[in-house]
C-alpha cells in the first residue's frame, strides 16, 4: 500500500503575498504534495491551518503515515489541542518532517523540548547544501552537494538537541553554516528537519529538494502498528508483578488509581 502523506500548510503567505502566490498559485503545500504524488509509492494529500481543527482531526492523523509541516507567520494560531494530538501521533509511530520555518512550529518545539532558535538573514543568498552522510537513505540519488541560487540564511548555533544523524550541512554566501538536515527519534516516531524552503523563493520546485523530501518520507514511514497509548503510565498492582513480592510501607495511591501528571 502507498505511504499516506499529509502535507500541512499554514497557507498564509500564499494568500497575502503576491510574490509567494506567483511562485505557488495553489500553495506550497500543494506543490510539495504534487511532487510527492509523482512517485507511485506515495499518496499525498493536503490540509491547511484554515481547515476545521487545522485539518488534523484524530481520524486524519490515524490515516497519516507521515506528516509534513510548513509554517512561518502563524505558529501561535495553531490550537494546543491539535499540537497535543500531533505529538501523540508521532510518539505512537507516525513519521514527521518539519520544513524551513517550522523550526518554530509548536509541535516541533514540543518534540524537541528546546528553544529551536537560530540566526537568520533574508537576502536571497546562494545556499550550498553539502551531503554529510552519503549512504543515508535520505541522501539516496543526490550529488555530494547542490546549490539553491536564492535562499534565506539560517546560521548556527541552532538551539535543538543533538540529532541522531546530521544528513546535510549548508553554507551560505555570507559565510554562515547551518545543520540543514537532522534526524530524531521521538517515541516510536521518526522525525526529520529539513531547512530550505523560504516562501519568496522557488525552492520547492527544485528537483533535488523534492528528492530529499521524497526520500525523507520513505525513511520516516513506520510500517508497524501504532502504539495504542504512547503516553500511558499505568499503576501496576502488586499481584501483577512478574516476580512474587510482598507490599510494605505506606503508599499514596490505591490499586488502579492514576498517578500525578
Amino acid at each position: 500500500m502507498a505511504i499516506r502523506v499529509t502535507v500541512w500548510g499554514e497557507n498564509v503567505h500564499e494568500r497575502e503575498n503576491k510574490v509567494v502566490a506567483g511562485l505557488y498559485p495553489e500553495g506550497m503545500h500543494r506543490a510539495i504534495a504534487d511532487a510527492l504524488n509523482t512517485d507511485a509509492g506515495v499518496s499525498a494529500s493536503t490540509v491547511t491551518l484554515q481547515d476545521p481543527e487545522h485539518g488534523l482531526t484524530a481520524q486524519k492523523l490515524a490515516e497519516t503515515d507521515v506528516l509534513i509541516w510548513w509554517g512561518h507567520a502563524a505558529h501561535g494560531d495553531v490550537a494546543d489541542a491539535v499540537v497535543d494530538r500531533v505529538c501523540e501521533a508521532v510518539w505512537s509511530g507516525m513519521g514527521a518532517i518539519f520544513l524551513h520555518s517550522a523550526h518554530f512550529a509548536k509541535p516541533f518545539k514540543r518534540l524537541m523540548g528546546s528553544p529551536c532558535n537560530l540566526t537568520w538573514r533574508e537576502a536571497g543568498e546562494r545556499e550550498r547544501i553539502w551531503l554529510t552522510s552519503r549512504n543515508h537513505p535520505i541522501a539516496a540519488g543526490l550529488p555530494d552537494h547542490f546549490e539553491l541560487e536564492t535562499e534565506e540564511m539560517y546560521g548556527e548555533p541552532f538551539g535543538v538537541p543533538e540529532p541522531m544523524e546530521t544528513v546535510f550541512v549548508s553554507w551560505f554566501q555570507g559565510g554562515e553554516v547551518f545543520r540543514s538536515g537532522l534526524t530524531y527519534k521521538r517515541g516510536a516516531g521518526s522525525v526529520f528537519y529539513f531547512r530550505p524552503g523560504h516562501e519568496t523563493y522557488p525552492t520547492y520546485h527544485n528537483a533535488h529538494v523534492q528528492r530529499v523530501i521524497l526520500n525523507a518520507v520513505k525513511w520516516a514511514h513506520n510500517p508497524g502498528a501504532r502504539l495504542a497509548e504512547p503516553s500511558a503510565a499505568p499503576n501496576v498492582p502488586v499481584d501483577q508483578a512478574l516476580e512474587p513480592i510482598t507490599e510494605r510501607g505506606p503508599r499514596l495511591h490505591q490499586n488502579g488509581e492514576e498517578g500525578f501528571r
